[in-house]
């Protein structure tokens, strides 16, 4: 059986202190969110033109120790399967570790290798979680996704569709 996507990584900061970053994906992931990812029951999405469009529920926010994102709905426009996401979960575990570093392990339960969209996904993720999340952490200097690059990555899915489909 299949792992779901996963990743771990540490930083010099409180538990509390990287529960309140994952709090605010506008700042880290992508610029186009809308809605709130602050407390258990909120709701936030975003829309990617031509890419990605999606919307998650907080299903926990314990305080300095987990939260976890269930997605309501999603579409992709590169899969043929629009279910790949749909009631999967995105769990931020976070973990004190030996001096001031704190482990915070990423697992988007239900991302498996067998879906379509999993080369992509994880990719995606990776790069979500170290230039944006973590670089927020670390630096102060997150790389979320603009409307612009958003617009570039559309353009680069549309270019890439023609050949895909033969």
């Amino acid at each position: 059986m299949s792992q779901s996507f996963n990743t771990t990584f540490a930083v010099n900061k409180t538990p509390q202190q990287i529960v309140d970053a994952i709090a605010r994906p506008e700042i880290w992931w992508n610029e186009l969110i809308e809605g709130s990812a602050a407390a258990t029951g909120d709701e936030f999405g975003f829309h990617m033109p031509g890419v990605h469009t999606t919307k998650i529920r907080v299903t926990e926010s314990t305080p300095g120790k987990r939260v976890v994102w269930h997605v309501l709905d999603n579409h992709f426009s590169f899969v043929d399967d629009q279910d790949e996401w749909l009631g999967t979960d995105v769990v931020f575990d976070i973990e004190p570790g030996a001096g001031e570093e704190t482990t915070v392990r990423v697992t988007h339960v239900g991302l498996v290798p067998e879906f379509e969209c999993y080369e992509v996904c994880s990719g995606a993720w990776t790069h979500h979680l170290n230039a944006g999340l973590r670089a927020l952490l670390t630096t102060g200097h997150p790389a979320p996704t603009t409307a612009e690059k958003a617009a570039e990555v559309a353009a680069e899915f549309a270019a890439k569709a023609p050949a895909a489909s033969k």
